[in-house]
C-alpha cells in the first residue's frame, strides 16, 4: 500500500479483507452454475434472468444505499448489505424451484446495492484525489483475489454435493459481516447532517438529477460498458462447457487465471498506466482490447488459445472499472456516497439488460453474445471521444 497515507492503510486493509471473504464466497459458485441449472432443466436464458434479477435489485437499491451511506455512515450499510447476501446464498442453497432462485438473487442484489456504494465511498473518504486510483485498485484486487481462490475451492467443495458451496458461501459472508463490526467509521456524524442527505430522493428523480451532474458522461459510459461486458460474463461458463466440453474444474482454472491477471493489473499496473496515459486514454485502449478479445473468443482452437484470449479480456477489463470509478469520485466532491450510488445504479441497468439479452442470444447461437458485446463496446469507444471533446469545451469555458 505504498503511496497511501498511514491513516488510510489499516481501514483499507480491513475493507479489502472484508471484500476478499465476501467475493471468495461468490467466486465459489460460478463454475458450478451450469451443472446446478441442469437440475432445473435450464441453461442460458435462466442464467441471464438470474443475473438480471440481481441487477434489477441493484438498480432500485443502489441510490438508496448511496444516500443512506451519506446519512447513516458507511459501516452500517456495509453490515446490512453483507447480511442480505448471506440470506441470498442460503436461499439459493435450499431452493428447489427457479422462482425461489430468482427471489434469492434479488435479495442478494439488494445487499450488494446497499454495500457497494458504501465500499466506494469508504475508499474515497480515506484517500486523496492523487491516491484514489491506487485505493480503488487495491479494492478491486481484493475482490479479484477472492475470485481467484473461490472457483477452485468451490469445485473441491462441490464434490460433497452440488449445493454445499452455496452453504459455504453463506458462511463466508457471515464472517465478512462480523469483520465489518471492527471497521472504523470514516464519515463523522457532523458530516451526515448535510442538507442533501436530509431527505431521500425518489429513484426516478435521482436518475433525472444525474443528467445534470458533471460526471454524467462517465455514468453513461459505465452503463454501456457494463452492458457490453455482461455479454461475456453472463454466459462464460456455459459457453466454455458447450464449445469445449470443459467440466467445472477446467472452468475454475480459466477463471482463476483471469482473476490472477486482474490482481496484477490493479495492484502493480493500474496506477502506472493512469499516470502515463491518463484516465480517458487508458479507457479507450481497454475498450479496444476487450472488444478484440470478445471477437477472438468465437474461434475454437484449444485450451492454450482460450487461456490467452481470456487473459487478454480479464487484463483490460481490470483497467476499466476502477478507472471510471476514479473519474466519478474525483468529480463528486463531498457527495461520495451519492455519486457511488448513481454509479452502481447505472451499472445495474447494464446488469439487467445485458444478461437477459446475452442469455437469449446464447440459446440461439453460442457466438452471438460475444459478437454483440464487441459491437456495444465499440459504441462506448465512440462515446469516450465525445466525452473528451465536451470536457475540453468546459475547461476552455472556465478559463
Amino acid at each position: 500500500m505504498s503511496g497511501l497515507p498511514k491513516s488510510a492503510k489499516l481501514p483499507l486493509f480491513i475493507l479489502m479483507l472484508n471484500l476478499f471473504i465476501a467475493l471468495l464466497g461468490q467466486g465459489m459458485v460460478i463454475p458450478i452454475l451450469p451443472e446446478y441449472l441442469k437440475q432445473f432443466n435450464a441453461a442460458g436464458a435462466a442464467a441471464g434472468y438470474l443475473i438480471a434479477a440481481f441487477g434489477a435489485a441493484q438498480f432500485v437499491f443502489s441510490p438508496i444505499g448511496g444516500q443512506l451511506s451519506d446519512r447513516l455512515g458507511r459501516k452500517a450499510l456495509l453490515i446490512a448489505g453483507l447480511f442480505l447476501t448471506v440470506i441470498s446464498d442460503l436461499m439459493f442453497a435450499v431452493g428447489h424451484t427457479l422462482p425461489l432462485l430468482y427471489a434469492a438473487r434479488f435479495i442478494g442484489g439488494i445487499g450488494v446495492g446497499l454495500m457497494v456504494p458504501s465500499n466506494m465511498a469508504y475508499v474515497a473518504d480515506i484517500t486523496t484525489p492523487d491516491t484514489r486510483a491506487k485505493g480503488m485498485g487495491y479494492l478491486g484486487a481484493a475482490m479479484n483475489l477472492g475470485m481467484v481462490l473461490g472457483p477452485g475451492l468451490g469445485g473441491l467443495i462441490a464434490e460433497f454435493g452440488i449445493r454445499i458451496p452455496y452453504f459455504f458461501a453463506g458462511g463466508l459472508g457471515l464472517v465478512a459481516m462480523l469483520l465489518s463490526l471492527f471497521m472504523p467509521e470514516t464519515l463523522p456524524k457532523e458530516k451526515r447532517t448535510l442538507k442533501h442527505t436530509a431527505q431521500r430522493v425518489p429513484i426516478h428523480n435521482l436518475v433525472l438529477e444525474s443528467f445534470r451532474t458533471p460526471y454524467f458522461p462517465y455514468l453513461l459510459l459505465t452503463l454501456i460498458i457494463t452492458f457490453g461486458l455482461m455479454n461475456y460474463e453472463t454466459v462464460y461458463a456455459l459457453f466454455v462447457e458447450q464449445k469445449y466440453g470443459f467440466d467445472s474444474a477446467k472452468i475454475s482454472v480459466l477463471i482463476t487465471v483471469g482473476a490472477v491477471i486482474g490482481i496484477i493489473v490493479q495492484v502493480w499496473l493500474l496506477d502506472r498506466f493512469i499516470k502515463k496515459l491518463g484516465e480517458m486514454k487508458l479507457i479507450r485502449l481497454s475498450l479496444v482490447m476487450t472488444s478484440a478479445a470478445l471477437l477472438l473468443m468465437i474461434f475454437k482452437v484449444n485450451m492454450a488459445y482460450l487461456l490467452a484470449v481470456s487473459a487478454l479480456f480479464f487484463a483490460f477489463n481490470a483497467f476499466l472499472r476502477p478507472t471510471i470509478s476514479t473519474l466519478i469520485a474525483n468529480s463528486a466532491g463531498e457527495r461520495q456516497g451519492y455519486a457511488a450510488g448513481l454509479s452502481t445504479t447505472y451499472t445495474s441497468i447494464g446488469s439487467i439488460l445485458g444478461p437477459v439479452i446475452a442469455g437469449q442470444m446464447f440459446d440461439r447461437h453460442t457466438n452471438m453474445p460475444y459478437i454483440f458485446g464487441a459491437a456495444i463496446l465499440a459504441v462506448a469507444l465512440i462515446l469516450t471521444v465525445r466525452t473528451a471533446k465536451n470536457d475540453q469545451k468546459r475547461t476552455a469555458a472556465h478559463d
